[in-house]
């Protein structure tokens, strides 16, 4: 059945033939079926491996949107990672409740190490594997079926067919290949250190108590309508921000803070490791992040010199989090600055007011060479107007 399934898939879409069986198994059976297919092969090829380990870093991020179309989560969580990503709208959700955020990244966490897993057992053995960006999808419904504003390049907000560098060509096939592992690995990490960031700082009472605080805060509008649209404009930023405030004032976990502390790290050991096998790399076919010498499969134009940019800033991100560069302060003056290492390894509540003052980081506070802008600036120079898009994607 699922070899007809297959076959039918590739007669039906003759553009897209260079595409592998894996990729259209992906199209028609969604992640879910083709993970656990992977999954139970008892002697499994290089590049099922791969698949499989990215298939759960794609089955984190559709878990994710799956509960935020439960509880009707809106696409303006701008702060943070996948809480952003735009997705259908679910006229039936139910409210989102405290406990919710804290499954979401749980889960995610879980996804996470699961990719880190089957990465680790694919090691460093060659393979090639075409996939087609038309055959990625979330079943963000959970009705089992692909439906409208599921496919990733919706999802992910990429432009098809319009203009400028970060744009994505229509119906690109992507060849991944070792080095991708190692992209992958990194952004495994990524995630992990947000994960690991959120849970140290036990959001969900401050989430319920901003949640009590805004339905009585409604509660006292009665019928008359507001004489002015700030809390359209402004309410629900004003209660995001207040959550991450509240949390921050909390006593936060340090192992789970070190633990974010090793994955940040550990992000920039694998991009590393990445440009290295990239770099190397004399082909051009498929690429989905390329070297000066090769093309984008997806059709980016990478401007050359974009790797050595961005390892510059990764560079600079690494020193900071090993305390070799300080945090410049506005109140520390010249000399002197934030370990950030410091601030990882031995976490405090984060009072806004004393943050901005400078009492609340004096613990952390040292004498040392401060951090300077200019790695990023140049980076940002390069690609023009798309810095932050290319940081997404590069990792």
């Amino acid at each position: 059945m699922r070899a007809a399934l297959v076959a039918l898939c590739l007669l039906a879409t003759p553009a897209l033939a260079d595409r592998s069986p894996l990729s259209v198994e992906l199209g028609a059976t969604g992640l879910k079926a083709t993970e656990a297919r992977l999954a139970a092969l008892a002697s499994p090829a290089p590049e099922d491996r791969f698949a499989l380990a990215g298939i759960r870093f794609l089955s984190g991020v559709e878990g994710a949107l799956q509960l935020r179309w439960q509880t009707g989560v809106r696409a303006d969580w701008s702060e943070l990672p996948i809480l952003r990503l735009p997705i259908p709208e679910n006229p039936a959700a139910r409210p989102f409740e405290p406990r919710d955020f804290t499954t979401l990244v749980t889960d995610l966490e879980a996804r996470m190490e699961g990719s880190r897993s089957a990465l680790a057992d694919l090691g460093d053995q060659p393979f090639a594997l075409q996939i087609a960006l038309s055959d990625l999808w979330f079943d963000i419904n959970m009705n089992g079926a692909r439906d409208k504003g599921e496919d990733v390049a919706s999802v992910a907000g990429l432009t098809l067919g319009g203009a400028g560098r970060f744009t994505v060509a229509d119906n690109p096939v992507i060849t991944f290949d070792t080095a991708d592992a190692a992209w992958l690995s990194a952004y495994t990490h990524f995630l992990s250190g947000f994960t690991n960031l959120a849970l140290a700082y036990n959001p969900e009472p401050a989430i319920q108590r901003v949640q009590d605080s805004s339905a009585a805060i409604y509660a006292l509008w009665g019928d008359t309508p507001p004489t002015n649209a700030l809390d359209m404009m402004f309410g629900r930023q004003a209660d995001r921000a207040a959550m991450v405030l509240h949390a921050l004032a909390q006593t936060p976990d340090p192992a789970l803070t070190r633990k974010a502390h090793g994955h940040l790290l550990a992000m920039i050991t694998e991009n590393r490791r990445f440009w290295s096998l990239v770099d190397a790399e004399t082909d051009t076919s498929g690429e989905w992040v390329p070297n000066d010498r090769q093309t984008s499969a997806l059709g980016i134009v990478m401007p050359p010199g974009t790797g050595e940019r961005w390892q510059a800033v990764l560079a600079d991100a690494e020193k900071l989090l090993t305390g070799d560069l300080l945090i410049p302060h506005w109140r520390f003056g010249a000399e002197a600055g934030i370990n950030l290492r410091k601030l990882f390894e031995n976490p405090v509540p984060l009072d806004l007011v004393t943050v901005i003052q400078g009492e609340g980081l004096l613990p952390f506070a040292e004498r040392g060479q401060r951090a300077s802008p200019f790695a990023w600036n140049e980076f940002t120079r390069l690609v023009e107007g798309d810095a932050m898009l290319f940081a997404l994607f590069l990792n």
